[in-house]
């Protein structure tokens, strides 16, 4: 396909005004967003009652492509103007859509009502849905995150179809909607529930035949449709919003023109009445002010459902998603490797890529979407999971250079400086050389506590994509003396924190928090970063000209590897109990004796256990990084106490999986036993804390199983044998695929049988109301094919692997050669 600029940018407002009487109104309306004079009188009972976020299991989500221009964006770039708007979809409707940043919600939740004879029934709690690409290959591997999604009535009365993406050359989302009327004559109604700026406490909003619009402060939204509304009106969240009317008298009763104070409100349009089917065009179109977004709303209805779509997937010579797609170098050489036939790769590729915000180049979040979204109420702006964590950052990072995309992970290396703690960082009196735990994408800081995984994980990326040829050496020599250097040497000294709350002073490789953020002291997996992180570091200062960096930095990684095992390894683990102890590595140790590792904190209402008490699959990440070999006794030991399902119920770690249809057996595993970092047993969602929380099954565990699993193969002489290739994918791979939804998303998190389904009728396996899609599920799942394609562990560091993995196991190893 041609990469040619986009040929279909409208400029100009008045001449794209394409609704009745539009010109007219942009001319009424001033910058200050004073609404048009309508006769309806405005709402005065405000400012309504709090509403949460929506479900976060998200069916899909979507964003346009948008190419860089010297890795940055820009609308001189191939693709145009840049457009900034991500949505989400779930159950069956539009769910928080963004525009500006990725993280700020101007969009709830966007439905359909329909009412009857008698009867009104919502699209969210009425219908039964089912989503599927609009765009796709042959082979159904979907093209594009353009999606039609299929509400069914559940009593046979009507069927919704919404086809729904974003218009590429303007900041403005479009739903195709079709009614079709099964059982009588039935009347739809556009229901939008603004959260401008990320809340939606202090919104204003007015509503009349052509247009739906909300805005506050210097952000605001306008709705419109390709035929006039036949009735508008807008009402306060749960007092006037027009759901009530609707509820109540299945019609709209009192109009009101708009809303009189700053409150939570609701916007509805009431469209024509539809005998047997009708197809409606929406667009809600973003700006600074109503008459902006009405511009661009506008402007997305005159190009036209077809071209908008054109131009979205990148058809013709339009640049746009087969575009991307088409970039990937190793795309198509890992679909024999899957087993779908390249299904949940090419929407895992996709997913990946729509979550970088499009202001800040390379700045890749954990998830387009806040995990248990509807139990946080959305009067405070809050990011949920829509911002950058170094370690699910550099997991995006590897899949995407393992995909073959030779820019979004330069651009990401060159991003990491924003998140990176300077002495110039604002705030900051305190040690330097690490960075942020969580921050919004622009590098603001949110979350302020030090994960020292996160600070080795730019070091292994910045040398990896040297290796790779993406960055020259140049380049990255100069990145070690302005930012690698600083995190090794944080790594090797530690120091004392001056940022916000956290004055702590930090001893590597005792860490703060680890990978899971809740507990602090000795972890497998931070440890293993950690120790890769600094050889690679120490290889980096060598081509350097440092010496004395690489010195330290070798010694720090020798030191660390040789106590390793002293500081977590048990021989006298309780967790099949006291009568039987059991050697096995720890998922947390607060002493240099894994014999006496002490007590880990009481997090998400489960209370404090003995740390001898709680395993965990962490230590996998020893093998990952080439730390120690697969065949490491100590490994093997640890791998058998996991894998034990007798362990009391909290204390358990594996769950196995059957699907409906298949004979696979999937392993799934806990984040470690202990977790309460999910749904209560007894039915409750995450939060208000109790003893009843409980952290379900990550697919991510599947995918990391399957790297060990393949790491163990490859011993043998002469390599894994395809009869390994073929049981890793059938039972990993297969596995990862087996726990994506409908969508090809994959969720943190899959219910695990445990205790009640909750409100949301769980079926074993199913991604729960955590967080959907979690890139990192996603990263994940493409690290595995890769590895399973290579024959080797993509993550691996080669300098690590050459000088840990050949050593002999036990705890009096110094573990380390010289």
């Amino acid at each position: 396909m041609e990469l040619r600029m986009r040929k279909y940018v409208l400029a100009g407002c008045a001449s794209v005004l394409a609704l009745a009487g539009s010109a007219a109104l942009a001319q009424e309306e001033a910058p200050n967003h004073n609404p048009t004079v309508i006769t309806a009188a405005p709402a005065t009972n405000g400012p309504g009652l709090a509403s949460p976020w929506s479900y976060s299991g998200k069916q899909g989500i979507g964003s346009a492509y948008e190419a860089y221009k010297d890795y940055q964006f820009s609308d001189q770039a191939k693709t145009g103007t840049v457009s900034k708007v991500w949505f989400s979809l779930a159950e069956g409707v539009v769910t928080e859509t963004m525009y500006g940043r990725i993280h700020e919600a101007q969009i709830r939740e966007m439905q359909i009502a329909v009412t009857g004879a008698g009867w009104t029934a919502f699209e969210r709690t009425d219908t039964i849905s089912h989503v599927e690409y609009i765009h796709t290959d042959a082979a159904g591997r979907p093209l594009s995150p353009a999606y039609r999604l299929t509400n069914t009535d559940k009593q046979g009365r009507f069927v919704i179809i919404k086809d729904v993406f974003t218009d590429p050359d303007h900041q403005s989302l479009m739903v195709r909607v079709t009614v079709k009327a099964l059982k009588g004559p039935v009347t739809p109604y556009v229901i939008l529930d603004p959260s401008m700026a990320n809340t939606s406490g202090d919104d204003e909003g007015h509503a009349n035949v052509t247009h739906l619009q909300a805005w506050q402060g210097n952000v605001a939204l306008n709705l419109s449709a390709n035929v006039p509304f036949k009735k508008a009106t807008v009402g306060y969240t749960g007092v006037s919003d027009g759901i009530k009317e609707l509820t109540a008298s299945h019609s709209l009763g009192e109009l009101h023109s708009a809303a009189d104070q700053k409150g939570n409100i609701v916007l509805v349009g009431q469209l024509p009445v539809v005998s047997k089917a009708a197809t409606f065009d929406l667009a809600v179109g973003f700006g600074a002010t109503t008459q902006a977004a009405s511009a661009e709303s506008a402007a997305t209805l005159k190009t036209g459902y077809a071209r908008v779509l054109a131009n979205y997937n990148g058809e013709g010579k339009a640049v746009g998603w087969e575009d991307y797609l088409a970039s990937l170098s190793e795309l198509k050489s890992l679909i024999p490797v899957s087993e779908d036939n390249g299904k949940l790769l090419y929407a895992s590729a996709l997913a990946l890529k729509v979550q970088e915000d499009h202001t800040s180049a390379g700045a890749m979040i954990a998830s387009l979407s806040n995990p248990w979204g509807d139990t946080v109420t959305t009067d405070v702006s809050s990011t949920g999971y829509k911002a950058v964590w170094p370690r699910d950052f550099y997991q995006v990072s590897m899949a995407l250079a393992a995909l073959g995309d030779r820019e979004t992970p330069v651009a990401a290396f060159r991003y990491l400086p924003t998140v990176q703690v300077k002495a110039t960082t604002p705030g900051n009196t305190g040690a330097t050389g690490w960075f942020m735990q969580k921050a919004h994408v622009d590098g603001t800081p949110e979350w302020v506590g030090v994960q020292l995984d996160q600070t080795a994980m730019p070091i292994l990326l910045g040398e990896r994509l040297e290796q790779l040829g993406l960055i020259s050496k140049t380049e990255l020599l100069s990145s070690y003396q302005t930012m690698l250097k600083p995190a090794a040497d944080f790594l090797s000294h530690g120091g004392t924190v001056g940022l916000d709350w956290n004055h702590a002073t930090i001893t590597p490789p005792y860490s703060q928090q680890e990978r899971w953020e809740e507990q602090e002291g000795h972890s497998p997996s931070t440890t293993a970063a950690v120790i890769a992180g600094l050889t690679a570091a120490a290889d980096i200062a060598t081509q350097a000209g440092d010496a004395a960096g690489a010195k330290l930095y070798a010694e720090k990684a020798g030191e660390y590897s040789g106590k390793l095992e002293q500081r977590l390894f048990t021989t006298s683990g309780k967790v099949r109990g006291a009568d039987r102890p059991a050697s096995y590595f720890l998922r947390i140790s607060r002493s240099d004796d894994a014999n006496n590792p002490g007590s880990q904190d009481s997090r998400n209402g489960r209370p404090a256990l003995s740390s001898d008490l709680m395993v965990d699959a962490g230590f996998l990440e020893l093998v990952r990084y080439g730390v120690r070999p697969a065949d490491d006794k100590d490994i093997t030991a640890s791998l058998a106490v996991v894998d034990d399902q007798t362990l009391p119920e909290n204390l358990r770690v594996r769950y196995d999986f059957h699907f409906p249809g298949t004979d696979v057996t999937v392993p799934g595993f806990r984040r470690y036993g202990n977790d309460g970092y999910g749904e209560g047993t007894d039915g409750g969602n995450y939060g208000p804390m109790s003893a009843d929380q409980r952290g379900r099954v990550w697919p991510i565990f599947t995918g990391e199983r399957g790297h060990y699993e393949l790491a163990l193969e490859s011993l043998k002489a002469g390599g894994a044998t395809d009869g390994d290739i073929s049981a890793i994918r059938g039972t990993y791979v297969k596995g990862m695929e087996l726990f994506a939804n409908e969508g090809l998303m994959i969720p943190e998190q899959v219910f695990d049988g445990v205790g009640s389904k909750t409100a949301h009728d769980y079926t074993v396996g199913e991604g729960t109301d955590s967080a959907t899609p979690l890139a990192w599920s996603h990263a994940e799942y493409v690290k595995l094919l890769r590895s399973v394609r290579d024959r080797q562990v993509w993550d691996r560091n080669p300098a690590t692997y050459q000088r840990f993995s050949s050593l002999s196991s036990g705890p009096d190893s110094n573990k380390v050669k010289d």
